[in-house]
C-alpha cells in the first residue's frame, strides 16, 4: 500500500508504532492510522510534513519516502544508508554506457516503447470501427519507425543517439496525434507539452509520468543500478539519465490509465485548475489519477514472462534482468 499525502498541511508522525496521518478536512481534524507492515512507500507533496520518528520507522521497514512537486515531479527521496547490492553492477553500467552494450539496450527500450504504442492503438482500433483505417495508417507509420530503430547499428551511443531521438520523436508525434483525435473534442490537444501543461490531458499525463519516474528510480536502485548513469539521455547536472532511458517501455502504463480516464468521461472541469500559462491538477484530479494508476500498477495482474504478476513487479523483474546482464 502506498500512502499518498497531497493535502496541504497534512502531518505524518508515529503513534503506538503506527503511522498517524493528521489532516484537516472541511474544518474538522481527522486522524488515520496505518501499520508499517502494510505500507510500501510514502509519497509527500509540498506543503505536507513528516516527523523524524516516522522517517526512522520507514527506514527500518524498508519503506520508500518520496517528496514530489505539486505537478507530480519527484524532487528527492529517503533511502536506507546501506547499499542494496554489489558495486560491480554500477561499474559495469558505467562501462556499458561507453560501448555497444549501451546501444543494444537503448534499441531494446525504444523499440519496446513503440511496440507498446502500437499494441495500445490496435486495442483502441478494435473498439472504434469508424476510425479503424486512419488508426491503422498511424500504426503502420509507427511500425516503420520501430523497424528503423531495430536495424540501426552503432558501436557507441553518440554515433546513433541523434537518429534514435529523431525517430522516437516522430513516432511520439504520430501516437499522441492519434490519441488526441480519439478524445472528445473538448479534451483534444496539440501534441505533448510540459511544465506547465497547457491542457487537461497533458496535465494528467505529466503528473502520471512524475509518479512513474519515482517508480522507475526505485526499481533501478533495488536492482543495484545507478539512476544517474544513463546511455542515451544527457549526463547533465543532477540528471537521472538512466531513469529516463529505462522508463521508455513503461510510459504506456501512464498513457493507458490517463486515456481511459478521459475516454470513460471520468475527468471534468473540477479536476484541474488554471495556473499562470497553463493548467494544473488540483487535489480532486490527483486523487482520481492516483487511485486509477496505483490500481493499474499494484493490483491488476498481467501475464508476463510465464507468470501472473503486477505491472510493478514485472518492471522490477526487468530491472534485475538488466542488472544481471551487465555482470
Amino acid at each position: 500500500m502506498q500512502l499518498v499525502i497531497n493535502t496541504y498541511g497534512t502531518y505524518v508522525h508515529i503513534k503506538d508504532e503506527l503511522f498517524e496521518v493528521t489532516l484537516t478536512k472541511d474544518g474538522t481534524k481527522q486522524k488515520h492510522h496505518f501499520a508499517s507492515q502494510k505500507v510500501t512507500s510514502i509519497l509527500l507533496s509540498k506543503g505536507a510534513a513528516i516527523s523524524t520518528d516516522a522517517i526512522i520507522l520507514a527506514m527500518k521497514n524498508n519503506i520508500d519516502i518520496l517528496v514530489f512537486e505539486y505537478d507530480g515531479m519527484p524532487i528527492g527521496r529517503f533511502w536506507h544508508s546501506r547499499p542494496g547490492s554489489t558495486s560491480r553492477i554500477r561499474k559495469q553500467q558505467l562501462e556499458a554506457s561507453l560501448n555497444k552494450t549501451g546501444v543494444t539496450w537503448i534499441k531494446k527500450w525504444l523499440a519496446g516503447k513503440l511496440e507498446n504504442q502500437i499494441a495500445f492503438l490496435k486495442r483502441l482500433k478494435n473498439h472504434r470501427p469508424s476510425n479503424s483505417e486512419l488508426i491503422q495508417e498511424k500504426i503502420d507509420a509507427i511500425l516503420a519507425l520501430k523497424i528503423k530503430i531495430e536495424k540501426l547499428e552503432g558501436d557507441k551511443i553518440e554515433q546513433v543517439d541523434g537518429t534514435f531521438r529523431g525517430w522516437e520523436g516522430s513516432a511520439g508525434r504520430i501516437y499522441f496525434q492519434t490519441l488526441s483525435m480519439l478524445l472528445a473534442e473538448k479534451y483534444r490537444f496539440e501534441g505533448r507539452n510540459f511544465r506547465p501543461a497547457t491542457d487537461s490531458f497533458n496535465a494528467f499525463l505529466n503528473y502520471a509520468y512524475g509518479v512513474m519516474y519515482s517508480r522507475v528510480e526505485k526499481v533501478l536502485v533495488v536492482a543495484g543500478l545507478d539512476p544517474y548513469v544513463g546511455f542515451m539521455h544527457r549526463d547533465d547536472y543532477n540528471m537521472k539519465s538512466m531513469v529516463f532511458d529505462f522508463i521508455e517501455p513503461y510510459r504506456i502504463y501512464a498513457d493507458e490509465v490517463v486515456f481511459k480516464l478521459f475516454s470513460a468521461k471520468k475527468v471534468n472541469d473540477k479536476h484541474t485548475s488554471a495556473i499562470t500559462n497553463g493548467v494544473s491538477l488540483n487535489s480532486e484530479g490527483k486523487n482520481l489519477l492516483l487511485q486509477a494508476l496505483m490500481k493499474f500498477l499494484d493490483e491488476d495482474k498481467i501475464r508476463y514472462k510465464g507468470r501472473n504478476q503486477t505491472r510493478n513487479n514485472a518492471m522490477q523483474q526487468d530491472a534485475h534482468q538488466f542488472a544481471n546482464s551487465l555482470i
